[in-house]
């Protein structure tokens, strides 16, 4: 199980009506980036592409939308010159398009697909890079990232979490269970990815937890968290700090800093880059889990790596490239 962004698109964008799934308003008035900040869905770009190879159906959209506007008002101009472009919609305009695209949804499925191949194929050339990394230069995905365990960095667990996800508590649980064992081979490195739309505490939990790293003491301050996770809040985060003897004046220097907001933006872009969608999620040299998976789970998924491991070794020009 994991903490999703189930519908999140939808709740940041009240205003935006669905058909058959999708912000169908926002793809018909809206394009550039506002649209493809949150494109999970849909594009300009792939629509234009079924378009075209629709030749017939693209000239009926045509004709249609010709008729609407030849029969908008010339007032129309004038009210454009008084209104927010950026809100202004002709009611009329908008209801003769989508009728157009109700009755010939198979455009909005094509595009769909060919969107979602696109991310697919983007996410997988992020996942091979990172992989790629891992194995020539370790240090350039872990960053200023907090890590314990096996200081060869041969085989990287890359989490990412988020401190107000129950299931990453729990997976908390399992990894500390699942480092003992291996703290001597597999080195472990924390990213942060607060999902803000469904947790309010998150980002202020990760800026806390990144302060106590700058004073060493973040896995320290990461098991309180989890532990006390029914009571994150300012409060708490003080409170841990003073147990942990941290310098109290540097800690909120750190935690309020322009530093920490970019070093947990950073670790949210990699995660949007690898098509993360909650958490808890890991990366292990080339192979992807997620959720609060077991300890036997995790055991068997190492197992595999030591495999993988040892054959990129005693074949390094067989990995040069992307499959």
């Amino acid at each position: 199980m994991q903490c999703k962004l189930i519908n999140f698109q939808i709740k940041k964008y009240p205003n935006y009506f669905l058909w058959d799934g999708l912000p169908a308003r926002l793809y018909i008035v809206r394009a550039g980036n506002r649209f493809h900040r949150i494109g999970e869905f849909f594009s300009w770009k792939s629509l234009i592409a079924c378009l075209r190879r629709s030749v017939q159906l693209a000239g009926v959209l045509f004709i249609c939308v010709t008729l609407v506007i030849w029969s908008t008002p010339v007032q129309a101009d004038t009210i454009v010159n008084q209104a927010d472009n950026s809100n202004l919609i002709n009611p009329k305009l908008e209801t003769e398009v989508l009728q157009i695209i109700r009755n010939h949804p198979e455009v909005v499925r094509e595009a769909l697909q060919a969107e979602s191949l696109q991310k697919q194929q983007q996410q997988q050339q992020a996942q091979y890079y990172i992989k790629q990394q891992i194995r020539e230069n370790p240090s350039s995905v872990i960053g200023e990232s907090p890590v314990t365990g096996a200081t060869q960095q041969k085989i990287v667990l890359i989490e990412f979490s988020d401190f107000q996800c129950p299931y990453c508590a729990k997976a908390h649980q399992t990894l500390k269970q699942f480092m003992a064992r291996h703290q001597d081979e597999v080195t472990l490195v924390y990213k942060h990815y607060p999902l803000t739309s469904i947790h309010p505490e998150a980002i202020p939990a990760a800026k806390a937890a990144w302060a106590a790293n700058k004073q060493g003491k973040f896995w320290q301050y990461q098991d309180a968290l989890f532990a006390q996770q029914n009571k994150l809040g300012e409060k708490l985060y003080v409170a841990l700090a003073k147990k942990l003897k941290l310098d109290l004046s540097e800690f909120n220097q750190q935690r309020n800093s322009q530093e920490v907001s970019a070093v947990i933006e950073k670790d949210q872009q990699i995660a949007e880059k690898l098509g993360i969608k909650g958490t808890p999620f890991f990366f292990i040299n080339g192979e992807t889990f997620a959720g609060a998976v077991t300890l036997s789970e995790m055991e068997s998924i190492l197992s595999r790596v030591k495999v993988d491991y040892k054959t990129v070794l005693d074949n390094p020009k067989d990995f040069d490239r992307s499959d």
